[in-house]
């Protein structure tokens, strides 16, 4: 934070382009410090008044959010070089000059926002979710233990918002599903109800990109916002998705 005649502000570089094709550059804005101000009010106060530090004018910079409670993830960026959701950084947190980039696993579509439509699609691939349609008038369904149940909302806190993916360095486009969709399989498959179409998601986490392509680095354990124990299930999933592999097809 710095001082411009007698009165503080925050300075913030953002990482702008224009188009997906087209070249990154760097924009510094100056605005006042306010107490108890996070990145996204810092982006408002600049969309306002879209001028830079020396004082020329430029377009408002891009940027998505949305619940503003670090709950959906889509405010996700890359904030003095590590991925965090900027509904929740506060300034006074912050190094300055404050430096906002888009994250740099998916395809950039203007300034800070990304397409990460890729996440979901291996979500899609995982089967993601439970078969319910028909199941409703079935009485009560099998217990679970406390642990069970415990680990499972853990898994189920899961945000989407791809920070285990930036801090990945197996992660690189199409070559590794990454740790989010594993932590899904591993959600899902330890229900009672997602046991039916098990072996449809440890199906999705075979193939060339698949989970035994993890290089145990783990960074995604360490960038999580929500704490998920990934390395965990990254483990667990590795080991029922071998064993799948194995001696799934005496099933069949």
């Amino acid at each position: 934070m710095s001082a411009n005649n007698g009165n503080k502000i925050v300075e913030i570089r953002i990482r702008r382009q224009d188009k997906p094709d087209s070249q990154p550059y760097w924009e510094t804005f100056a605005i006042p410090y306010r107490p108890n101000l996070n990145i996204i009010s810092c982006l408002m106060d600049i969309r306002k008044n879209p001028v830079t530090k020396d004082g020329r004018e430029t377009t408002p910079p891009v940027w998505h959010m949305n619940c503003l409670e670090q709950v959906c993830g889509i405010c996700t960026m890359v904030i003095n070089g590590r991925a965090r959701q900027s509904c929740s950084a506060l300034i006074d947190n912050l190094e300055q000059p404050i430096k906002l980039e888009p994250m740099s696993k998916f395809p950039v579509v203007r300034d800070l926002v990304v397409d990460r439509s890729r996440m979901f699609d291996h979500l899609k691939r995982v089967h993601a979710w439970l078969e319910l349609d028909g199941t409703h008038d079935l009485g009560q369904g099998p217990r679970m233990t406390q642990d069970e149940v415990t680990e499972r909302y853990a898994y189920s806190r899961c945000m989407t918002c791809g920070c285990c993916l930036e801090a990945c360095p197996q992660y690189h486009e199409d070559n590794y599903i990454g740790p989010q969709a594993i932590a899904q399989v591993r959600l899902f498959n330890m229900h009672p109800s997602g046991k039916a179409t098990r072996d449809e998601r440890l199906e999705g986490n075979m193939g060339d990109d698949g989970i035994t392509n993890c290089g145990n680095a783990q960074n995604c354990v360490q960038a999580c916002p929500m704490n998920l124990p990934l390395t965990k299930a990254i483990y667990e999933e590795n080991r029922e998705t071998v064993i799948h592999g194995l001696f799934g097809w005496l099933r069949r």
